[in-house]
């Protein structure tokens, strides 16, 4: 097959050809960003999921319906070692700049980037990673009381009166929520639960891996009445049989029944997996249909990229001690597995070792689903640390 038509994208937050089966969820984010524009109740939505299951794809093409329905959006990408108030700020200046350009939301556009700059004057020295340019001097008194959950509540309230004025809302889109700090997602609840009371139109949909909806919950306790959760999963094997065979037959390529189960199968229908999956199978292929034959040399390439990146990224930042922890619990599948086993394969007791699952939690290796439960939040973890450490040495 031709490499430069090749349809499939495997990568991080890339777009696939065929977004199959989250149709409900693009409904569902539809349907709470227009009620927030009416100023209806309406719930900010958060999805959750595991690794490579599209949340990023998905919710820059939420936000890109919105931008297209004329609702103001910016995003941001939470990495662990920014404050909430350093990619907010930025992110709020330029929405607002865009407001201000509308004549009949530009006095309260203007009175919300004096706002925002009060907030930076006096957040600056406690988060010293804010850096954005100030198109207003502060307004006393507002947004400026140096109490970021305070503070929050004040801003958002004018930004959301600027939106209002212009009939429309605006939309915060965050990715990798679960690298939020406690205080600082309690700060960002009780914003939007203030404005949620007064039906101000400003809504928040993000996204994160599965211990953010706990983390919401202990960062204030009215955060469930507050957010809908979906749970972004694996498609359904009549979805990954649309994602993984209609972009071939868009380039005028079929793959063949027994081809197209063995890819669902071994991909067990994780978007992420069946983009590299279908990369390969094209790459291998030399004519059309495509069959089982070149699958079983597409899925050796598939697992040596995989190990090299998707899977190798997340390793490489291990310690020696949280690659044991991880080892031993792929030695027991791929979960979930209590506590107490783990901690039998390592020859330790569970308190010895608390210390390293949290540090794996916090990294977003591993979530809890339950008490005493742990699991891997990227799937088939569990093969690749078979492989990358194989027989008994680790111990």
């Amino acid at each position: 097959m031709d490499p430069i038509r090749n349809p499939y994208a495997p990568g991080a937050g890339t777009p696939p050809p065929e977004l199959a089966g989250r149709d409900s969820i693009r409904d569902s984010a539809h349907v709470a960003l227009e009620r927030t524009r009416i100023r209806r109740p309406s719930k900010s939505l958060l999805m959750v999921g595991l690794r490579g299951v599209g949340k990023t794809v998905l919710l820059e093409r939420i936000r890109q319906d919105a931008e297209a329905a004329g609702i103001y959006t910016l995003i941001i990408e939470s990495p662990e070692n920014r404050s909430l108030p350093a990619l907010l700020a930025p992110a709020l200046r330029v929405a607002l700049l865009k407001l201000s350009g509308k004549e009949t939301a530009r006095e309260l556009a203007q009175r919300a980037l004096r706002g925002l700059a009060g907030l930076v004057g006096a957040l600056k020295l406690k988060y010293q990673d804010i850096e954005v340019g100030l198109d207003f001097l502060p307004e006393p008194g507002l947004a400026d009381n140096g109490d970021l959950e305070i503070d929050l509540q004040a801003l958002f309230e004018v930004v959301a009166a600027a939106a209002a004025a212009d009939n429309t809302c605006v939309a915060i889109f965050i990715d990798e929520l679960q690298y939020v700090r406690e205080d600082e997602l309690a700060a960002l609840i009780t914003a939007l639960h203030r404005t949620s009371q007064r039906r101000l139109p400003i809504v928040m949909l993000g996204a994160g891996l599965p211990q953010v909806r706990g983390r919401m919950g202990q960062a204030k306790s009215y955060a469930e009445r507050l957010f809908d959760f979906p749970e972004i999963g694996a498609l359904t094997p009549e979805d990954a049989r649309i994602a993984i065979a209609k972009p071939a037959q868009d380039e005028g390529v079929d793959i063949d029944g027994p081809a197209l189960e063995a890819v669902i199968t071994q991909t067990q229908c994780y978007p992420y997996f069946l983009q590299e999956w279908g990369k390969h199978l094209w790459d291998v292929a030399d004519e059309s249909p495509i069959t089982l034959g070149h699958v079983h040399a597409a899925s050796q390439q598939a697992i040596a990229t995989l190990d090299q990146s998707f899977f190798s990224v997340r390793f490489d930042r291990l310690r020696p001690s949280e690659r044991r922890y991880v080892r031993a619990m792929a030695q027991l599948g791929a979960g979930p597995h209590r506590s107490g086993d783990i901690a039998n394969e390592l020859n330790r007791s569970v308190s010895s070792l608390a210390p390293t699952r949290n540090q794996l939690i916090n990294k977003g290796m591993i979530w809890s689903p339950s008490h005493g439960d742990t699991a891997f939040t990227v799937p088939m973890f569990d093969e690749f640390m078979l492989r990358i450490m194989p027989g008994n040495d680790w111990r």
